[in-house]
């Protein structure tokens, strides 16, 4: 996969196939980009559930927050990653330790791992970097 340019097709038919999402580092802070984004995929009518081990049991936008990626009691369509590149592989570990393997990693703007992109691509995973769903949907799906 080329991660430098993705088709229209490709992002539209993960956000339109997508039902549950998890996302990394969901923030209670109004002003942090990941709060906005999960009050958005919440209100578009996703799944949604917050990972975020320092305020695990707390709600955001009405959904609980989870401390780890495998505390999550359902499977994960797309993973949702707020985390600096330097931090994915500790992501990617996660991923595939879970017993049911999500269909996307989403890594949000700036955030970029080749490496660690071709370990899930390799077991039939997508994978989307340095973009925002909250933009792409409303560009691509309205």
């Amino acid at each position: 996969m080329n991660h430098d340019r993705y088709d229209d097709a490709y992002i539209r038919e993960i956000l339109t196939n997508t039902r549950t999402i998890a996302l990394i580092g969901a923030s209670p802070n109004p002003a942090r980009p990941s709060h906005g984004v999960l009050g958005y995929l919440t209100a578009s009518g996703y799944e949604t559930y917050p990972i975020n081990p320092g305020i695990a049991g707390r709600e955001l936008f009405g959904r609980k927050v989870y401390p780890r990626l495998a505390d999550v009691p359902v499977a994960i369509d797309m993973v949702d990653v707020f985390r600096n590149s330097a931090a994915i592989g500790g992501v990617v570990d996660e991923i595939l330790a879970l017993p049911v393997l999500p269909k996307v990693m989403w890594l949000q703007l700036d955030i970029r791992n080749d490496a660690e992109a071709a370990r899930l691509e390799e077991k039939g995973i997508q994978v989307v970097m340095n973009r925002c769903p909250a933009i792409e949907r409303p560009r691509l799906i309205g």
